[in-house]
């Protein structure tokens, strides 16, 4: 059993609770069914772009790099198909042999991928199918010789063209998450595909690899693909130097259509209808929270670059003439329902009924030496505003400066301004 990552921080503590209460899932892995889903997408979104340990939770997205394709095709010596044979350019559509209506089981999901997978052994089983309150997915270990690599399946229906389905088929700003390779494209029937090769620490303080896969249909079925190098995702050793699945397979395996059938079945009873994709949750605006958060900072300092997300993220690296310094900031609706998670005894009160919280201390998954400073913020119609400022230019670099560019009075003050009450 994987073991406590002892420097995990706060909000991906909130997370785990809140997943253990029922309430939302990892990342882009999905959204809830049927009468939970417009919360579980929120809390989803909300999970997606907090920030955590100083590095916004930026949904994987999309790859910079390119597939580096061989010339001989065919079969490689260890059984796996080569990227030339194997690569497709229009997706496999075929509904696959789930049975004709009516929910689809844990086990019949494990006992596909196992069947997708190349020879190998396998073991560490979990699941859960699609009549469940949670998303279903499909978990095994992996082992076709090299060593065990854990490989994850993940199900899930989302709106077409909404954030979510943007956001798992979207490349992350490097300045935020760093990572090998990533491929985004289009395939035949209009689908997005996202191939990605990465790491699970973005501070690489453990060099587990976690490439991934994820497909989203035109009619919003999603289907993710994980693999790593290790038998877990975190807390287990490294087993081999890279996990099992080249990116071709990857792909064949995520866009293998019994995927797109199963989607189709989240929320299913036996004789029943299936559940439609959800309510879009729409966030607010990331450019005009970056033009907001530019119009704020206190005089004397040059921006020098910026950047974020679609939604709710913004950022931009600021010099007051000691060095560059990360300003970071999370715009969030609708945060009521973890106010008391997140604002305790040591929250401050202020005269309008808004919650303010501030602290100081080590950016825990960015480079050495950093120093993060916060003000978290939250209204009483539930809009919460996060600012954080770093005593480094990139998250992922080491420090380069000694203290950030923003003193916690000056956060406070972005973070209470009466700005963000007027932005959508």
């Amino acid at each position: 059993m994987p073991v406590e990552d002892p420097e995990e921080h706060f909000e991906d503590r909130i997370g785990v609770a809140l997943r253990q209460a029922g309430g939302s899932y990892d990342t882009d892995r999905s959204a809830l069914a049927a009468a939970g889903e417009v919360r579980g997408r929120r809390l989803l979104h909300r999970r997606r772009a907090v920030v955590v340990g100083g590095v916004a939770g930026v949904a994987l997205a999309g790859l910079g790099g390119a597939l580096f394709v061989p010339t001989d095709g065919g079969e490689r010596e260890d059984g796996r198909r080569s990227v030339a044979a194997s690569a497709r350019t229009s997706p496999d559509t075929s509904p696959g042999t789930w049975p004709e209506t009516g929910p689809i089981s844990g086990d019949e999901l494990v006992a596909v991928l196992q069947s997708l997978l190349p020879e190998g052994e396998f073991s560490g089983q979990e699941s859960r199918g699609t009549d469940e309150t949670l998303p279903p997915f499909a978990h095994v270990v992996y082992d076709d010789g090299g060593g065990g690599a854990a490989v994850a399946l993940s199900l899930a229906q989302v709106t077409p063209g909404g954030s979510a389905a943007q956001d798992a088929t979207a490349c992350p700003d490097k300045a935020l998450v760093p990572y090998d390779s990533c491929v985004t494209s289009e395939l035949s029937d209009g689908s997005a595909l996202r191939l990605f090769q990465g790491y699970e620490y973005p501070d690489r303080r453990v060099d587990t690899k976690l490439w991934s896969a994820d497909l989203v249909t035109p009619q919003g079925q999603h289907v993710g693909v994980q693999e790593w190098n290790a038998p877990a995702e975190k807390g287990e050793p490294v087993s081999r130097d890279e996990p099992p699945l080249t990116t071709a397979q990857l792909q064949d395996l995520v866009t293998d259509g019994q995927w797109r059938t199963a989607a189709d079945r989240i929320g299913a009873e036996p004789g029943k209808p299936t559940v439609s994709p959800g309510t879009p949750v729409v966030g607010i605006d990331g450019e005009e929270i970056l033009s907001t958060l530019t119009s704020l900072l206190p005089e004397g300092v040059e921006v020098v670059s910026t950047g974020g997300q679609e939604t709710e993220y913004a950022y931009v690296v600021v010099d007051d003439g000691e060095g560059k310094s990360m300003v970071q900031i999370n715009v969030q609706n609708d945060m009521s329902d973890v106010e008391d998670d997140l604002f305790g005894a040591d929250a401050r009160t202020l005269p309008d009924g808004t919650k303010v919280v501030t602290r100081e201390g080590p950016g825990e998954k960015s480079g050495s030496g950093v120093v993060m400073r916060t003000a978290d913020t939250i209204r009483p119609d539930g809009r919460r505003v996060v600012v954080s400022a770093f005593n480094t230019g990139g998250l992922k670099d080491d420090a380069t400066r000694e203290a950030p560019a923003l003193t916690l009075g000056q956060l406070e003050g972005i973070a209470t301004d009466g700005s963000w009450l007027t932005i959508d």
